[in-house]
């Protein structure tokens, strides 16, 4: 039986997150399309997420000092 991790604990928060995703996509001029990317590279795709990874802890930080 498969376990799929990545789907999204709190259902309202997928759109929210295709959004950042297209965003930080953007930023790093990466070519996304809504639905599927099996046209780009696992490099490309990781980089994305790291991307976001790095902008939601920067995002935290500044939430934890005050900012």
């Amino acid at each position: 039986m498969s376990n799929n991790s990545n789907r999204t604990n709190v259902p309202e928060a997928k759109e929210a997150m295709d959004r950042f995703n297209m965003e930080v996509a953007n930023e790093i001029g990466l070519p996304l399309t809504n639905g599927y990317n099996g046209n780009q590279t696992s490099e490309q795709n990781g980089s994305v997420g790291g991307y976001m990874v790095k902008k939601m802890i920067v995002a935290q930080e500044r939430q934890m000092e005050g900012k």
